[in-house]
């Protein structure tokens, strides 16, 4: 089982987004049982909050459910229950080193640097654009899937 967190600031935007994606994306590549996804945030501000209405709305676009998904914080002891940490931006990477506090198995990447192109994932609790976020989020995601499909040989 391979065991994938995404981390945000929050978890109510980015991360949500992110889990939700990569699970309709393993669905859809008949994997849903070689994987475990979740997500969690760096910071405990919207512990216990629902998944962003901006979020929720445009994964709904694409008959993507984040139902009874609620913020939860990153532990230190994640660190060791998962496989890949992927973080949306840079500074979510200084913010999980603080919680878990180094990366000797080298877990910890943006999602973007799945990609030809890496760079960070705009915030859209700032940026009010879902649309580009979900943009970046998708490819990201499936950057993310072929390269654990050829590490794990996964067809």
């Amino acid at each position: 089982m391979i065991k994938i967190l995404f981390v945000c600031l929050g978890n109510i935007c980015r991360s949500p987004m992110a889990e939700f994606v990569f699970k309709d994306l393993v669905k859809k590549h008949h994997l849903e049982n070689n994987f475990y996804i979740q997500s969690a945030a760096t910071s405990k501000e919207e512990y216990g909050n629902p998944v962003h209405p901006g979020t929720r709305n445009k994964l709904a676009q694409y008959n993507i459910s984040t139902e009874n998904k609620t913020s939860i914080p990153l532990t230190q002891s994640d660190y060791d229950k998962y496989d890949y940490i992927i973080a949306m931006e840079t500074r979510n990477i200084i913010n999980i080193l603080k919680i878990v506090k180094n990366d000797p198995l080298n877990k910890i990447s943006r999602l973007l640097d799945f990609t030809d192109n890496p760079r960070d994932i705009a915030d859209p609790w700032y940026t009010h654009n879902f649309d580009k976020t979900y943009d970046d989020i998708f490819e990201g995601c499936l950057g993310l899937l072929e390269h654990i499909k050829e590490k794990y040989d996964l067809n």
